[in-house]
C-alpha cells in the first residue's frame, strides 16, 4: 500500500512537516475554496502540487473533486457541470494526477452529532448518536413527515431529550450536524438547509442511481482517456438522512456501480468506516470480490453501539472496533500480489489513515475534527506495522 495523508491545505494545523514525520510519502487533498461545478485551473493545481513537492512529498490523491448539488439533483445547469468537471480532470492530468475520490452523497457529506466524544481512554472521537440525530431531525428541524424514518423507541427517546434541551446544546448539535467537511465552501443556516432538502423532492434512491449513471456516463470515457481512475467514496453513515436516499452503501451498490460503466476507470473508494457502520457489510469479503476496482483505500475503525441499520457507533482505534482490519489488509495484500503478476502499474493502492482519535497533544492543537496529527500517526502507524507483517509472510 502507498501511505498517504489527508492534508486540508495550508491553514491545515497538520503541517506537511508532519505529514513527513508521521511516515507518510503521499498527500491527499484538494482545492477547497474552489466551488462545485467550477473549473479547478491548471495554474491553482500546479501551485498546490509545487507546494506538496517542496516539502518532500508527493500529491498522490484528489479528494475530492466535488461533485455539484446540480449533477446530483439533474438541475438545468448539470451539463454545464459535468463538463466543468472534464476540464477540471484535463487539467489534473496535465499535472499527472490519477487517481481521483468523489463522492454522491446528498446535501452532507459524512455526518456526526459529536465531533469530541470523551472515551474512557481518556482521548476524544467523532460519535454518531441514532437518538440525537432525531432530536434534530424531529425538534429543532422539524422536517415534515421525519417520525416515520425512525423506530417508537427512537422517537420516544428523541423526546424525552427534547424536554431537556437547552438552547445551547441546540445550537451545538445544529452546529455538528451540518459542519460537513473541514474546508467545505457551503456553510448552512437551518433554513438554508431546508431549502436544499427541497431540492430532492421526488428524487426517490432509483432518480439519484439514475442521476449518477448519467454523470458516470458523462465523465468515464474521458478519464479513461486520460489514464485516470476514478473512485467512488461510499455514504458515511452509509444509510438515508433526513429523508434523503443514499446510494453507494452495501456491497450491491458498488457492483452496480462498476457494471453500470465498465471500464478500469471507474472504480472504488473502499472505506472501512463508513461501510462498516453496518454490520452486513462484509468488508473483508469486499476487498476479495471487488478488489480489482478499488483505486483507493480508507483504513479506519468504528465501534457499531449496536446491530440497528441506522445506528448508533463512534470513531475506534484503527485495530480496535467492528471491522477485522488485519482481515481487511490481508485481502489487500492478496489483491496487490495479483496485481503485480498482471504487471498493473497500479500495484500499490494508496491507503490513508482515515480519521483518529485525538489523544496526547491532539487536544489542544485543535486540527480539524476526526483528522488529529498523533491519533492518525498512530493508526498509521499500527496499519504499517499489519501490512509489513502481511506482506512478509506472504
Amino acid at each position: 500500500m502507498k501511505q498517504t495523508w489527508r492534508w486540508f491545505g495550508p491553514a491545515d494545523k497538520v503541517t506537511l512537516s508532519d505529514v513527513r514525520q508521521a511516515g507518510a510519502s503521499g498527500i491527499v487533498t484538494a482545492l477547497y475554496d474552489i466551488r462545485p461545478g467550477d473549473v479547478w485551473p491548471r495554474e491553482a493545481i500546479a501551485a498546490r502540487k509545487s507546494q506538496i513537492e517542496a516539502a518532500g512529498l508527493a500529491w498522490d490523491v484528489v479528494e475530492s473533486l466535488p461533485v455539484s448539488e446540480a449533477i446530483r439533483t439533474g438541475a438545468p445547469d448539470a451539463q454545464e457541470h459535468m463538463a466543468n468537471w472534464i476540464v477540471s480532470l484535463e487539467n489534473l492530468a496535465a499535472e499527472g494526477l490519477r487517481v481521483i475520490c468523489y463522492n454522491f452523497m446528498p446535501v452532507l457529506d459524512w455526518t456526526r452529532t459529536d465531533l469530541a466524544a470523551p472515551m474512557p481512554s481518556g482521548a476524544r472521537a467523532l460519535r454518531f448518536d441514532l437518538v440525537d440525530f432525531a432530536l434534530f431531525d424531529l425538534h429543532v428541524l422539524r422536517r415534515p413527515g421525519a417520525e416515520a424514518d425512525y423506530t417508537q423507541p427512537v422517537v420516544a427517546a428523541a423526546a424525552d431529550r427534547a424536554r431537556a434541551l437547552t438552547d445551547a446544546r441546540r445550537e451545538a448539535l445544529t452546529a455538528t450536524i451540518l459542519a460537513g467537511l473541514p474546508g467545505a465552501v457551503e456553510r448552512w443556516t437551518l433554513d438554508s438547509f431546508r431549502d436544499r432538502l427541497a431540492s430532492y423532492d421526488g428524487i426517490d434512491a432509483d432518480g439519484l442511481r439514475a442521476n449518477l449513471a448519467t454523470f458516470l456516463r458523462a465523465v468515464v470515457p474521458d478519464a479513461q482517456r486520460l489514464g485516470m481512475r476514478l473512485c467512488a467514496h461510499p455514504d458515511d453513515p452509509p444509510w438515508p438522512l433526513f429523508g434523503l436516499p443514499r446510494i453507494l452503501s452495501t456491497e450491491a451498490d458498488y457492483r452496480w456501480l462498476v457494471d453500470v460503466v465498465p471500464s478500469p476507470a471507474n472504480g472504488i473508494t473502499l472505506c472501512t468506516g463508513s461501510l462498516g457502520t453496518r454490520g452486513d457489510n462484509d468488508l473483508p469479503g469486499m476487498m476479495a470480490r471487488l478488489g480489482k476496482h478499488v483505486h483507493f483505500l480508507h483504513l479506519r475503525n468504528v465501534r457499531r453501539e449496536d446491530e440497528t441499520v441506522p445506528g448508533s457507533f463512534f470513531e475506534d482505534e484503527h485495530l480496535m472496533g467492528s471491522t477485522d482490519m488485519v482481515a481487511v489488509i490481508k485481502a489487500v495484500v492478496v489483491e496487490e500480489r495479483r496485481r503485480r503478476a498482471e504487471g498493473r502499474a497500479d500495484h500499490a493502492i494508496p491507503m490513508r489513515p482515515d480519521h483518529g482519535q485525538e489523544i496526547l497533544d491532539d487536544q489542544e492543537r485543535k486540527a480539524a475534527p476526526g483528522y488529529p496529527a498523533i491519533g492518525r500517526l498512530k493508526g498509521l502507524a499500527e496499519l504499517r506495522g499489519v501490512a509489513l507483517a502481511l506482506e512478509h509472510g506472504a
